[in-house]
């Protein structure tokens, strides 16, 4: 997975730019009109704000709040058994972990990784110690607005080798998402862009 979000990093803008010379090649007048035609070719929810546009809130909105993993959460006070139970049984790979009574403040998040390096590789039990003693901590968390940029998003994930990443406004959680959203979201925006652009090819101008 991280290599296939390199290359999007990497190739995303080459395959544009690429379409884009092609544009000059075939008539230079075209270039100012490009945007304007963009905007008559309909596209859907993400598709529609264009190439490197779409931002996180854009992601959580496809999800829904009743999607898995963008609401699902645990307290520190929780067993380590019951937070893994919990990912299992929503097939998520991390939870945000609240302290009792606050849901909306944020204490820190548990991941697969959490569980696997901290209770399993150190022969503890889980059902004994709390997601409190094994959580990332709030204030080393990367976290996004809803108005970070996807590929900004993407590229806090990769450099920093997380897969899940908290959203925050106004220091209250309102989602997460995952890497899988974020490439997701990438795909759709440059398939997005690279049918907007062949449509103007193809628009007899």
């Amino acid at each position: 997975m991280q290599g296939a979000v390199q290359s999007f990093l990497l190739h995303g803008n080459t395959i544009k730019n690429a379409v884009l010379q092609r544009i000059r090649v075939v008539n230079p007048v075209m270039r100012p009109i490009l945007f304007s035609r963009f905007e008559s070719v309909s596209s859907a929810s993400i598709e529609e704000h264009g190439f490197e546009s779409t931002t996180i809130a854009d992601i959580l909105k496809v999800k829904g709040k009743g999607a898995d993993g963008s609401w699902l959460w645990c307290t520190t006070d929780d067993t380590v058994y019951n937070a893994v139970k919990s990912m299992t049984q929503h097939n998520v790979g991390a939870l945000v972990v609240v302290k009792p009574g606050e849901q909306k403040s944020i204490a820190g998040i548990i991941t697969e990784r959490d569980y696997l390096r901290k209770i399993i590789v150190q022969g503890r039990s889980s059902k004994s110690t709390k997601v409190g003693d094994i959580m990332t901590e709030e204030n080393k968390l990367i976290t996004v607005t809803p108005e970070t940029k996807v590929l900004r998003a993407m590229q806090l994930m990769t450099d920093n080798r997380i897969r899940h990443i908290p959203v925050i406004d106004e220091k209250e959680m309102v989602g997460m998402v995952s890497i899988g959203d974020v490439v997701r979201a990438v795909v759709i925006e440059h398939r997005a862009e690279l049918d907007r652009l062949n449509a103007y090819i193809q628009g007899g101008y």
